[in-house]
């Protein structure tokens, strides 16, 4: 049987990065964060907004969901999030509480170590 993978071609592109930036940093964390992103649609993460709330620490630079981030619960803190999708709901709770909403490429090259991140799911 065939092995079937994502078809979203922002998506390929983004593991393909991600694994790039895990052997040339020696980051396995990236290395994880693509893994998680293989596997099938239904088999994904999906994080909700009250999620990422309830795990905030002090300290942490930011919070990476391999996945999708659903808009649902309030959050109050400035906290940065990385994921591989965002709700259009999510990303403006974010905003207004101060926070950052990104892709995970571009955190990546942001941190390319991924040190003080936290994964979520």
């Amino acid at each position: 049987m065939k092995r079937t993978g994502p078809t979203n071609p922002r998506l390929i592109k983004m593991i393909n990065e991600l694994e790039k930036i895990s052997r040339l940093n020696r980051a396995p964390i990236w290395k994880a964060v693509a893994e998680k992103l293989r596997k099938p649609t239904r088999s994904r993460i999906e994080v909700n907004l009250w999620k990422v709330n309830k795990f905030y620490r002090e300290g942490v630079s930011a919070y990476i969901i391999p996945g999708k981030l659903l808009g649902e619960g309030d959050i109050d803190k400035p906290v940065t999030v990385a994921a591989a999708f965002v709700s259009k709901s999510a990303a403006e709770k974010i905003k207004k509480a101060g926070g950052r909403v990104l892709f995970l490429d571009e955190y990546a090259k942001e941190n390319p170590k991924g040190s003080n991140t936290v994964i979520l799911g």
